[in-house]
């Protein structure tokens, strides 16, 4: 399985930003889907799930400003981010669980200018 992020770049506080994860597989066989995050000198932190296609879970920081989507008619998965904060610069890396398995993406770059 290969997991593939698109989407991240350089962008002012405030302004939004969609992040892609496209997968190799169907999305349909993976259990979970997320996003996580890695600040420089910080541990890889969750960012937003999605189970089993329809409940998704957000860190506190991320509420109200990122949504998680899935759409497995293109074996994709959106990360939807508004109102960016300094704060949520990052690499960010795509995540697939399918049941005992987990695969990751390489990550992608997400910094925010004050």
């Amino acid at each position: 399985v290969q997991l593939v992020e698109s989407g991240g770049g350089l962008v002012q506080a405030g302004d939004s930003l969609t992040l892609s994860c496209a997968a190799s597989e169907s999305t349909v066989s993976f259990t979970a889907m997320g996003w996580f995050r890695q600040a420089p000198g910080k541990q890889r932190e969750l960012v937003a799930t999605i189970i089993n296609g329809d409940r998704s879970n957000y860190a506190d920081s991320v509420k109200g400003r990122f949504t998680i989507s899935r759409d497995n008619a293109k074996n994709t998965m959106l990360l939807q981010m508004n109102s960016l904060k300094p704060e949520d610069t990052a690499v960010y890396y795509c995540h697939a669980r399918r049941f005992s398995t987990a695969y990751w993406g390489q990550g992608t770059q997400v910094t925010v200018s004050s």
